[in-house]
């Protein structure tokens, strides 16, 4: 694909590889939307792209909370009328041992790594559809556990680990269902494992 004057959603790309994901497309043409927590990094973020010629914009949103997801979508529509890819990247990894809960009362990691994604690529599917040729991309891993559907938030025998690999087997299967539902639309859906110990940050919280 052409990046040329393309729009690209990236979601956790204040710092890590959404950082510099977001700062090699910018190189490469397309306008960033930049998404981020914290203010000041989102706009040194743009800074740094609007400085090797590129385009780009912050928007603020703490995807702890499915209202601020929503929130999101609707400011993505606010600013463009195509969006030609939807990089969803946010995420928390594995570190932890102690429970915690999203604003809406979901156990963090599987809200953050895989309803986040679910919602708002839901809530901007009409936009890549009337984009496609079009993009999703789910930042997924290579570490999975099975679903415990008996106790999807893990109230139970929970660990950062276990959160994570079930949250992010949540997130491929998605990929794989929606994948299917939109064959023929020109929308094209994958999960990518990034890599193995990577020299990111890993918190509690998306950045």
């Amino acid at each position: 694909m052409d990046l040329k004057d393309k729009t690209i959603l990236i979601t956790g790309s204040t710092d890590g590889v959404g950082r510099v994901v977001a700062q090699r497309l910018g190189a490469a043409g397309a306008r960033v939307l930049v998404h981020g927590r914290d203010v000041a990094r989102g706009e040194a973020a743009v800074a740094k792209i609007e400085a090797a010629g590129g385009k780009a914009e912050f928007l603020a949103a703490d995807l702890a909370s499915l209202a601020e997801v929503r929130r999101l979508a609707e400011a993505v529509r606010a600013r463009t009328n195509r969006l030609d890819i939807l990089v969803n990247n946010a995420g928390i990894g594995t570190a932890g041992t102690k429970r915690q809960v999203s604003a809406d009362g979901y156990e963090l990691r599987f809200a953050v790594n895989y309803l986040v994604g679910f919602l708002l690529t839901l809530e901007l599917l009409p936009l890549l559809k009337a984009s496609a040729p079009a993009r999703i991309v789910n930042v997924a891993s290579a570490g999975q556990q099975a679903i415990d559907f008996g106790d999807v938030m893990l109230t139970h025998g929970y660990s950062g680990v276990r959160a994570y690999c079930q949250s992010k087997l949540a997130q491929i299967l998605f990929t794989v269902d929606l994948a299917e539902e939109l064959k023929g639309t020109g929308v094209t859906v994958n999960a990518l494992h990034p890599a193995s110990y990577m020299n990111t940050p890993w918190s509690g919280r998306p950045a």
